[in-house]
């Protein structure tokens, strides 16, 4: 068996080269996707192959020996996206080799992402590995690789700051929630269904929270969230008659004017006297400034949330030096682990040489003189033989691996 790193080859699209709205046209169908990978592992002959799909990226990792030209790449995206025009499939990026493995090992560690830091593509990245592994379509030297890209992530990730600090809004407005000694019991008015609630309010739930009203100017959109977190839906117009309380207002709508006035805010509190949060995801801000000066409010506003997320991206950002330090040092670990498997590979065939030496030896070269000894001549010659079997097979196999640890040692 033969593996090269010139053999692993990337062919990408990502959020920087196509932009995410034309990068969604190229994501394969899941249900059919197992029948497309293995049609182009047949038909191009490839050695392995991987597919990794996230929201800002799609790769397919590939062992080849052969050329990777304009008319395999043709023949690549001919199968995968059948009448696809050129121009479109021409963003795609193609690496080999060491330059594939950098990327890789950057992907995962989350240098290359949309947000920097964000932990979640390592998950990505390994299930996608998992995946195409289940189907046979991957071998020994995406093993390898994965392998070491799922360490070198580790490395970045416990040595470096690049995920300390949140740079999520979601998160960050969490992260206050939590600062204010929010119990479990907490009662939450979700005003708003769109993407930055239904986030933080999933978000919510998945750390425990149970109670939740759900206000939306489309009452099935709010019952869509209501039923995903065992919550209560109501239409918006219902917000100032709701008269069952609560503790914090997570509020996020496309409103140009303030949709909590005073008279709103005045009438959910009843007779509450005690100290409310409100979390303003909106811009403009959802929560009239008067009931600020009026009302016992802790205020938490997007703005404010958004300059922390803009430094603690800065701050992630100043560790891409000691992530990439980290990644180069990794390739130079693999690259000899990668020469440790060669010489195992190698190897692997000498216990079945010497066998093949040792039965024609006995069964055609000598077996004339070994049928004329007697029985127990017989049993010694076999014991001696077996005995240099032995030695010859594992003699080569440790002075490989002192080899191998020796030039370790000297680089």
């Amino acid at each position: 068996m033969r593996i090269e790193l010139k053999d692993f080859k990337i062919i990408l699209f990502s959020h920087k080269t196509l932009g995410l709205s034309r990068l969604a046209k190229f994501h394969l169908d899941e249900s059919s996707l197992q029948e497309k990978l293995e049609i182009l592992k047949s038909k191009l002959e490839l050695k392995e192959l991987m597919y990794l799909s996230t929201c800002n990226r799609i790769e397919f990792l590939c062992v080849f020996p052969g050329s990777t030209d304009g008319a395999f790449m043709h023949r690549f995206f001919n199968i995968l996206y059948p009448g696809m025009p050129g121009e479109e499939v021409s963003a795609a990026v193609l690496l080999s080799g060491e330059e594939a493995l950098h990327h890789l090992f950057s992907v995962a560690s989350s240098l290359d992402s949309l947000v920097v830091g964000e932990r979640e593509i390592i998950t990505q990245v390994r299930k996608a590995y998992d995946l195409c592994r289940s189907w046979n379509l991957t071998g020994d030297l995406l093993r390898l690789i994965l392998k070491k890209t799922v360490e070198t992530a580790k490395a970045v990730y416990t040595h470096t700051q690049i995920a300390r600090k949140p740079v999520s809004v979601v998160s960050l407005a969490y992260r206050r929630l939590r600062e204010l000694k929010t119990d479990t019991h907490t009662r939450f008015l979700i005003v708003g269904a769109g993407v930055s609630n239904t986030a933080m309010a999933k978000y919510l739930k998945k750390h425990g929270f149970s109670d939740f009203a759900v206000f939306n100017r489309t009452l099935a959109k709010a019952a869509v969230l209501a039923s995903d977190l065992g919550g209560t839906a109501y239409p918006l117009s219902a917000l100032s008659e709701y008269k069952k309380g609560f503790d914090v207002i997570i509020t996020c709508t496309g409103s140009h004017e303030p949709v909590i006035t005073p008279a709103i805010y005045k009438s959910l509190l009843g007779a509450d006297t005690n100290r409310k949060v409100v979390v303003d995801l909106a811009i403009p801000n959802d929560l009239d400034p008067g009931i600020r000066k009026s009302h016992d409010v802790k205020y938490i506003a997007v703005d404010d949330l958004k300059e922390i997320a803009r430094q603690n991206l800065l701050e992630r950002e100043s560790e891409l030096g000691a992530c990439r330090e980290i990644i180069v040092n990794n390739i130079r670990v693999f690259m000899e682990e990668l020469k440790a498997r060669k010489v195992e590979l190698a190897m692997s065939i000498v216990p079945e040489k010497i066998k093949e030496i040792k039965n024609t030896a006995l069964n055609e070269v000598f077996a004339k003189e070994i049928g004329q000894l007697d029985g127990q001549s017989k049993e010694i010659l076999e014991k001696v033989i077996s005995y240099f079997e032995k030695k010859y097979i594992s003699m080569p196999m440790r002075m490989a691996r002192e080899i191998m640890m020796d030039n370790h040692q000297q680089n």
